[in-house]
């Protein structure tokens, strides 16, 4: 099985620079989407021929945030954690598999002076109790943009980002709690090294010098250890300021 996930920055604005090609390219089973600021009435037509559409938008402020799972088989799908201050902003959406659930998020930024972190440190612990429990039933895969580098080595300056958003101790503990419950890094299980990114800046140059940030990932249960085949990352595919990341499962 083949699984991408991508924060698409605008899922129109994406379909219009390349997305289906880039999607047929990939020839995933399942593609998550993230920040797709749009609602199904807005897109004309299919998003992706061929495949099943799971949608949670914001229905907090319209075009924002939301998340969305595409699919070639019928899945079943549930949206959020049932808790009204998250669930608003259309962040989360699970889909269940025979063997496992797949948890597609598009985690809280902290903003600019961390103003936003008391909110993202909730959401955290929520979505954390929340894999727990699915956890209690079968193993979870949780993908997405989770909006934070783990390591010195997933950002290209982390000193000068060093306590700021998507960098800051706080921000960086609620990962490694993360994987203290058991989850891996599933792109670390194949790739030490560093300058691999997922998100750049829309500065000018900056995605060319690969001045870049790795937000973007598949955390993976330890039960399923051995079903992991791959994961990568395709920053050769434009269309956003992220690229898509794959994990391949035997």
């Amino acid at each position: 099985m083949k699984i991408v996930t991508w924060n698409v920055n605008g899922l129109r604005s994406a379909m219009r620079k390349g997305f289906t090609e880039s999607m047929e390219v990939l020839d995933a089973d399942v593609i998550c989407l993230q920040e797709i600021k749009s609602e199904a009435e807005q897109i004309r037509g299919p998003v992706l021929h061929g495949y099943n559409e799971y949608w949670n938008s914001s229905t907090a402020k319209k075009g924002y945030s939301g998340t969305m799972i595409l699919a070639r088989e019928e899945l079943r799908c549930s949206n959020g954690f049932d808790t009204p201050a998250f669930d608003a902003e259309g962040r989360a959406i699970t889909a269940e598999f025979d063997d496992f659930y797949l948890v597609n998020v598009y985690t809280p930024n902290s903003q600019s002076g961390l103003k936003r972190l008391p909110y993202r440190l909730e959401w955290e612990q929520t979505l954390r109790n929340y894999m727990l429990e699915l956890e209690s039933h079968k193993p979870v895969i949780l993908c997405g943009d989770l909006n934070v580098a783990h390591q010195e080595i997933d950002l290209a300056h982390p000193a000068r980002n060093r306590g700021k958003s998507g960098f800051s101790e706080p921000e960086r503990e609620q990962l490694e709690k993360l994987f203290a419950h058991g989850y891996m890094d599933a792109f670390r299980l194949f790739e030490q090294g560093g300058e691999h990114y997922t998100f750049w800046r829309f500065n000018k140059g900056t995605r060319e010098k690969n001045l870049g940030w790795r937000i973007d990932y598949f955390c993976v249960s330890k039960a399923l250890d051995d079903k992991v085949h791959n994961c990568f990352h395709r920053p050769d595919i434009m269309g956003s300021d992220h690229c898509p990341v794959i994990l391949e499962l035997l």
